[in-house]
Parts: C-alpha cells; sequence; structure tokens
C-alpha cells in the first residue's frame, strides 16, 4: 500500500484524538498484519470506497473504549459501555475518517465512507479477504493503544 494513504490516517487520527478526546496519541511501530488475525473486545469497522477500496478497523480493548468514551463526554466516569458512549466512539470514527477523506482528497485521491459498525466480543476473528493489511497503533496513556486495522484491494 502506498505510504501517501496511510500517513493522513496517521494525521487525522492524532487531530481527531486531541481535539474531541483531548488525548495525545503517539505513533507505534506500523506494521504488515498477518490474516487472520485476532482483533481486541472493542472493534469498530468502516468500508471505504473509491480509489481505496477496503475496509478500516479501530481496535481496541475495552478499558481504552471507557478512556476515550469518558474523555468525550467532559470526564464523566464510565463503568460500562453503555449506548451513548457506542455512539460517541462510532462517531469519533467517523471525524478521523471523514478528515482521512478530506486530507485524501486535497491530495486527488477520492474516497468514501460506509457507516460504522461498532462490534464487542471476545477473541473476535477478522480475515480480509484478497487484501493487505496495515496496522498503525497509536499509543495513548497509561501504555494502552487504539490499533487502526487499514486493509484494502490491492
Amino acid at each position: 500500500m502506498n505510504v501517501e494513504y496511510i500517513n493522513p490516517f496517521i494525521e487525522a487520527s492524532q487531530s481527531v484524538l486531541k481535539q474531541i478526546a483531548g488525548i495525545d496519541a503517539r505513533l507505534g511501530n506500523v506494521y504488515i498484519k498477518k490474516s487472520p488475525y485476532t482483533g481486541d473486545n472493542i472493534l469498530i469497522f468502516v468500508g471505504l470506497t473509491g480509489k481505496i477500496r477496503g475496509q478500516a478497523v479501530f481496535a481496541m480493548s475495552k478499558k481504552v473504549a471507557l478512556i476515550i468514551a469518558s474523555n468525550m463526554m467532559g470526564g464523566k466516569k464510565l463503568l460500562d459501555l453503555d449506548e451513548i458512549s457506542k455512539s460517541a466512539l462510532s462517531e469519533l470514527t467517523n471525524m478521523i475518517l471523514g478528515n482521512t477523506a478530506t486530507i485524501l482528497y486535497n491530495k486527488g485521491v477520492g474516497i468514501e465512507i460506509t457507516p460504522p459498525s461498532f462490534l464487542i466480543g471476545d477473541n473476535i476473528q477478522i480475515s480480509p479477504t484478497k487484501m493487505k493489511t496495515i496496522c498503525i497503533p497509536l499509543l495513548i496513556e497509561d501504555n494502552e493503544q487504539i490499533e487502526i486495522h487499514i486493509s484494502v484491494v490491492e
């Protein structure tokens, strides 16, 4: 996958997490993920169409999801993910990918995104068919992380 396509995902993620949740996300080591792979407890899937076709999967632990949702709701202490916090996290992915789409559009690469799908479970196995997956780890407080898996048709 073209590195020029990956950098907008990183830039938009860091920017939106800072603006919306007050979280400084540091970039970990980007790598290619082997398929199939197991995701964390919380997965948010968003489809990508246009010049880049595939999917973006935001993977995080429940602890990280609670930290982000709490920050988005003004620091309110959350003990569990209710419908409002799930909606907030889904909207965060919309904002990140909307910003990513804008950055790519300004570089001459048009993409569209689908509405997010929110999944909760243990040991969810993901098998992108005929796609390479790039993993973008974003490190946040307490050495926790969010992984963004970008899988695209070559």
